[in-house]
């Protein structure tokens, strides 16, 4: 199995299932069923790389050092993440709510600001040399630095500055749905050798240094919630580029992982 890495955010979620989204100044009763875990783009990465078997998966963040960050830590550390985590003493753990509509759907309020991992930060950045693959999706221009020592790297327009400054990417996965993500996208085709371009039921498509595209993948069960879906499938697309398989191949095994998610409420 392929060894990687994941430099990027966490966020501490309360996620929320509801039947429909509340209409202005109107009170709704949520279900009982609601529940609270660390997730965002680089921890729901994390879990599923450690689901598909990458052995170990370092992930490189950073945390506010208060109940909610050590939770997320604890949270990644039992589905078996290796954590290597810059600990804030002045700044919060970013908190998130999900509401998660019956028809599949996700609404997401993000909280505070978004902590990122710096190349200052004293973390066994020397690993990420001995990985076939690293995700990136947060950190300064030091730590994409860093991650750029991989054989493989593939990273989220929410990257942003570092990625308009610093070293260029292998890929750079987007949803097209997401026009904050397409938007930083355009911005940064200059620095990718491939854009892959999620299209959710329609599949997607890839181009730059190869041209292709890939068809979706049914459920294998029912639809709960769409959150976590993109980075469930750039945890897949990243495992498999890491591992030596084509880009066809890694765009579907990333397809399969990103349907998967879909059956799951909330991030994996």
């Amino acid at each position: 199995m392929p060894r990687v890495a994941v430099v990027g955010h966490v966020e501490w979620v309360d996620f929320i299932p509801v039947e429909r989204m509340p209409r202005e100044g109107e009170v709704l009763a949520a279900s009982s069923a609601a529940f609270s875990r660390g997730a965002g783009g680089g921890g729901v990465v994390a879990v599923v790389l450690a689901e598909l078997g990458a052995e170990p998966v370092d992930f490189f963040c950073a945390l506010g050092d208060d109940a909610h960050g050590h939770a997320a830590a604890e949270q990644l550390a039992e589905r078996g993440v290796t954590m290597h985590v810059a600990w804030r003493t002045d700044q919060p753990t970013r908190r998130a709510l999900t509401l998660l509509e019956g028809g599949g759907e996700r609404t997401i309020v993000t909280v505070g600001e978004r902590l990122e991992p710096r190349g200052s930060d004293t973390l066994e950045w020397d690993l990420l040399g001995s990985c076939q693959g690293v995700y990136f999706t947060a950190g300064d221009v030091a730590a994409l630095e860093q991650a750029r020592r991989a054989e493989v790297l593939v990273a989220s327009p929410r990257g942003r500055a570092a990625l308009a400054q610093g070293p260029t990417i292998d890929a750079l996965v987007f949803s097209r749905g997401d026009r904050d993500e397409a938007e930083w996208a355009r911005r940064l085709q200059q620095k990718a050798r491939l854009l892959v371009e999620t299209r959710g039921a329609e599949g997607g498509v890839w181009w730059g240094a190869s041209e292709g595209s890939w068809r979706p993948v049914p459920p294998g069960g029912p639809v709960n919630d769409s959150y976590g879906c993109g980075d469930s499938f750039a945890a897949g697309f990243t495992f498999a580029l890491g591992a030596g398989q084509a880009v066809a191949d890694a765009a579907a095994i990333g397809a399969r992982c990103g349907t998967d998610c879909l059956t799951r409420a909330g991030a994996p």
